[in-house]
């Protein structure tokens, strides 16, 4: 199987992530409910990733590194904790579900600051029109999981800033890869998951907060401390973290935080983007698939789209699958994304490369794809 799915979640991951889960199984309990040696190794895990994520991030302060079960969950709580039933909010035209189902919840007053593809000043100029000192929330993703589209959230950040708005950013494809320093954004949330681009496991995330901002818990429950109160703390990171942590998991992202340090975020980028790039220009020689990208290497992360024009992606998806090509077709999570981009009737084949991924991979999909098309259209 050639894996293409890494936008999903990151298949390929570093063998030290494994190791410390399996290590964190046999040697850790639960942090913050005992002074013995097994509770003590996972409090100290803990904080370690609090930490590397702080620095990665340019946080304040590790405890405002709050894990989450990935980053819909801290998405839920950025958006719960700032806007009210009823609440103004601008969105970029290419959100994830994940932004938009909740918003739907609150009834929210939802106001699209919708530009084409890759035309990052027509998006800050859509921004600056939506964006006025009554609006509760901005929230917009950093890289389109769609077709891997860079947002301008530096120039985004700025008109939040100008009308004192919070802002939230969706880093569910772009941390790890490209710079974020929530610092100089001041941004009020920003979250992402632990599966993707941190190369941790499934059912890690990270929701980092601003020191400014007030937080409301999504779930009340056991922290470890101040039990006799009734309600949840004050104080983060335990007024967003109810309940047991997943140890083995938080262990893990820890680990593939730490490869992430080491090899560097512009490295891992650079690698993706060049493989998505001559994915593109490769697709684009095929007959009958047209091509959802721009032909340069910054527009974009690793992640590309096309159309197969006259057959539907899922089949064309599925086909692949069954040839030993492991992609993402239909919609994607995000039919308003589809709909800003004009693929809402057809999807689209979703391409997502990782580090592990090679130039021989991207040749042999380009080798298969004509003749897989070429037999569906027959």
């Amino acid at each position: 199987m050639i894996y293409l799915d890494s936008a999903a979640t990151s298949f390929q991951k570093p063998v030290a992530v494994g190791r410390a889960m399996e290590t964190a199984l046999r040697e850790m309990s639960s942090p913050g409910r005992g002074g013995y040696p097994e509770a003590m190794r996972a409090a100290e895990t803990l904080f370690s990733c609090r930490t590397e994520l702080a620095e990665l991030f340019h946080v304040s302060e590790p405890e405002r590194v709050v894990f989450t079960m990935n980053a819909t969950h801290g998405l839920n709580i950025a958006i719960k904790s700032l806007v009210p039933y009823g609440g103004k909010v601008v969105i970029s035209g290419y959100e994830h579900n994940a932004v938009t189902r909740p918003l739907a919840a609150l009834g929210a007053d939802i106001r699209v600051a919708s530009a084409p593809l890759f035309q990052p000043d027509m998006t800050v100029e859509a921004f600056e029109k939506e964006i006025t000192p009554d609006i509760d929330a901005v929230i917009c993703t950093h890289v389109s999981n769609v077709f891997g589209a860079v947002q301008p959230v530096e120039a985004i950040a700025a008109i939040c800033r100008k009308n004192d708005v919070p802002f939230i950013i969706d880093a569910s494809q772009s941390a790890g890869m490209l710079p974020l320093d929530m610092t100089a954004l001041g941004a009020a949330f920003i979250a992402m998951p632990g599966h993707k681009g941190l190369y941790g496991p499934q059912g890690t995330g990270v929701l980092l907060c601003c020191e400014k901002t007030e937080t409301s818990p999504l779930i009340e429950g056991g922290t470890g401390s101040v039990s006799l109160q009734q309600d949840m703390p004050e104080f983060l990171p335990d007024r967003l973290e109810a309940g047991t942590h997943n140890v083995p998991g938080i262990a893990g992202l820890l680990e593939g935080v730490r490869f992430v340090r080491r090899l560097g975020e512009d490295t891992i980028c650079m690698h993706e983007r060049q493989l998505a790039l001559r994915a593109s220009e490769g697709l684009r020689q095929i007959p009958g698939i047209s091509v959802c990208a721009r032909r340069d290497l910054f527009s974009q992360t690793g992640v590309l789209s096309f159309v197969p024009e006259g057959l539907d992606s899922e089949l064309v998806g599925n086909t692949l699958a069954e040839e030993g090509y492991a992609v993402r077709a239909g919609m994607h999570c995000a039919p308003l994304a589809h709909r800003t981009a004009g693929t809402l009737e057809s999807g689209t084949v979703r391409l997502s490369f990782s580090v592990f991924n090679r130039v021989e991979e991207v040749s042999q999909l380009l080798t298969a794809l004509p003749e897989i098309l070429k037999r569906l259209s027959a």
